[in-house]
């Protein structure tokens, strides 16, 4: 007998509230003010740590409340004019409002506060650039509305795409680039057969990719690739239904990092701040002070950017990487730059696989893992039992529970460091070093 689906109902809406005042005593994560209201948490929108406001609740929790900013009666002092004029509807920049060495500080107190458990207010160390301009790769959303077009990125807590003009983040290039691409979507028909552009900026120059939801002319092909030559730039096309463009080898992209140079296919993942890579990376060769008796495991490596430096110290390196052409770039790179003491292996790493690295002798783990962390892998990495442990996280969260398991199972914190690899947004990179117990 066939299960009854059970009918699910739906919440209705709250009644927005009347406008209250309050007293932002904190910042969250996702530039949230904290407020409390007879001693209830409410979460504002657009305020700032110091300010009185005035606002009304949108949604009332148990625990906590949410509401919206009707006005600000005294702004804090580090509150500043954002520099974009989408600011308030883009959902790409979330800390505009807020002075940039304040917005390095607060992410600094939510670093600390995710890893309470592991340092002290005192071992947090900082790594910073540029707060504008940095951003060497971009996905632009598009989309024609009653035929007006739409080209920028996806809004507030929004899937509605706001069209922008001007990005304060992306570099001066691909700004360029974007705004003759803005420009030339609006007088041809391209834009009805696409599911997005990607943006992408690296030692080799400026590239423009488009994504195909449909199979053009190629007469209207030949027309941008017209474009592209007069713009000075490389043109890539995702064929429909297809995972990734086809790149020849000749047309790879490429970006320099110190004497070394790394050759990936355009939609590879690499950093998208490049200056910010290069102080990475040699932060990362300061903390693991590679030598000629290291054998380093380089998990998660794409296509090299840790291994190849590593390998510039160690007496060896084993890179790892679940993506076979991701392996198969790296191998590349190693051939490309010389080094005959480097390797990459191709392996599942949420899967353990210990017996084959415990031969090589491992001295050092580096691993740079998704979002998601590399708990999986952690019992291997104990089993194999390096003296030193470097561990790069795009997510505080998921760092802190791989580090507690790390130091529970008898290692120990030297040094943690934030990377503020993505200003004006509430992202933050970590750098944590760790060390076994004697």
């Amino acid at each position: 007998m066939r299960k009854r689906t059970p009918i699910r109902r739906q919440s209705k809406p709250q009644p927005i509230g009347p406008v209250q005042t309050f007293t932002v005593d904190g910042l969250t994560h996702e530039a949230k003010g904290v407020a409390r209201l007879q001693g209830k948490v409410t979460f504002i929108g657009g305020a700032l740590p110091g300010e009185t406001v005035a606002a009304q609740i949108t949604k009332s929790g148990r625990r906590f409340d949410e509401a919206v900013l009707n006005s600000i009666i005294e702004p804090s002092a580090y509150r500043v004019e954002p520099s974009c004029q989408h600011f308030n509807v883009c959902g790409g920049c979330s800390f505009q409002h807020l002075a940039d060495e304040k917005q390095l500080s607060s992410k600094a107190d939510w670093l600390q506060g995710q890893l309470r458990n592991l340092i002290t207010t005192q071992e947090l160390e900082l790594l910073s650039d540029n707060f504008t301009h940095y951003r060497r790769r971009a996905r632009i959303a598009i989309d024609r509305k009653k035929g007006t077009l739409l080209l920028g990125f996806r809004g507030k807590a929004s899937s509605d795409i706001v069209s922008i003009d001007h990005c304060v983040v992306l570099t001066g290039n691909l700004q360029k680039i974007f705004s003759s691409l803005k420009l030339e979507l609006s007088i041809n028909g391209l834009a009805d057969s696409l599911g997005h552009i990607e943006l992408l900026e690296d030692t080799k120059g400026v590239s423009v990719l488009f994504r195909l939801t449909s199979f053009i002319s190629d007469e209207l092909k030949r027309a941008w690739e017209s474009w592209a030559k007069k713009e000075l730039i490389s043109l890539y096309w995702q064929a429909p239904n297809t995972s990734k463009a086809e790149v020849s080898s000749e047309n790879m992209r490429h970006y320099d990092l110190g004497e070394l140079r790394l050759e990936y296919h355009p939609q590879d993942f690499i950093q998208v701040n490049a200056i910010m890579n290069q102080k990475m990376v040699a932060q990362a060769m300061d903390w693991l002070s590679p030598n000629k008796q290291d054998v380093i495991l380089d998990l998660f490596c794409g296509v090299g950017n840790f291994s190849l430096p590593l390998a510039q110290h160690a007496q060896s390196v084993i890179g790892v990487e679940v993506q076979e052409s991701m392996v198969e770039a790296a191998r590349k790179n190693a051939s490309l730059n010389g080094f005959d003491n480097l390797s990459f292996v191709a392996s599942d790493l949420t899967q353990p696989v210990a017996n084959e690295f415990m031969k090589q002798k491992i001295t050092k783990v580096l691993l740079d893992p998704p979002r998601a962390g590399a708990f999986e892998f952690l019992d291997t990495i104990i089993k194999i039992g390096p003296k030193q442990i470097l561990y790069v996280s795009c997510n505080a969260s998921t760092l802190a529970r791989d580090a507690e398991y790390l130091v529970a199972k008898g290692y120990r914190v030297l040094r943690v460091g934030l990377m503020d690899m993505f200003p004006q947004t509430s992202h933050v990179e970590t750098m944590m070093l760790l060390q076994k117990k004697k």
